[in-house]
């Protein structure tokens, strides 16, 4: 369970004040989801582990220059991972891509089952493929990342209501490249749940 705004607040505090445990909580929040991002911008399993470590020891560095001023921590850590990402793709020149994912997810799967997933990631690919830069990293930040809207927005520099419509638009486009027949009616929450207002809730951009 993810820890409330005001928990994360107080954690940040004592991290500042050099409190090593609250540190090690924020840690403990924001590990997984940082290393989901950074997986699906990068091509080896170890390239992502190595740079999400990166990316806490930047954010320990500059934790003491750190100031909330209304913008939410998480946003400011993922902006610290896409930064890291952006350096790292200068001097590896890697691209994302879903093989490692495919490795990782058949280790269990025999031929058959291997073969149908690697045409369904296939086809997962092709169709992020399609998508704008902003787009595909609006649904990398919420959905891999699971950043809420307004975390994502920070991240991109973008408002809140940008990243709405970037996403509701991402998941359409999606689904007509991988021609999903799904009966959903025109006030699907097409969010993910966390408890915000779905992209029909009138801040669509």
């Amino acid at each position: 369970m993810r820890v409330d705004d005001d928990a994360l607040e107080r954690l940040v505090l004592q991290a500042k004040g050099g409190d090593s445990w609250a540190f090690g909580r924020i840690f403990d929040e924001f590990n997984e989801p940082l290393y989901r991002f950074i997986a699906s911008r990068v091509q080896r399993p170890s390239d992502a582990e190595d740079l999400t470590q990166l990316v806490f020891v930047k954010a320990l560095e500059a934790l003491p220059r750190y100031e909330q001023r209304g913008v939410p921590f998480g946003g400011w850590l993922f902006r610290l991972a896409r930064n890291t990402i952006i350096d790292h793709a200068r001097t590896r020149h890697d691209h994302a891509e879903l093989d490692a994912a495919a490795d990782r997810a058949t280790d269990q799967a025999g031929p058959a089952e291997t073969a149908l997933l690697r045409q369904d990631l296939d086809a997962v690919d092709r169709a992020l493929a399609g998508l704008t830069d902003e787009q595909r990293e609006a649904i990398e930040l919420r959905f891999f990342a699971g950043l809420s809207a307004r975390e994502a927005a920070e991240v991109m520099g973008k408002q809140e209501g940008t990243i709405r419509g970037l996403q509701f638009r991402a998941i359409a486009a999606l689904r007509r490249a991988l021609n999903l027949d799904l009966d959903l009616g025109p006030d699907v929450d097409l969010e993910p749940v966390t408890g915000e207002a779905g992209p029909g809730s009138g801040d669509r951009q």
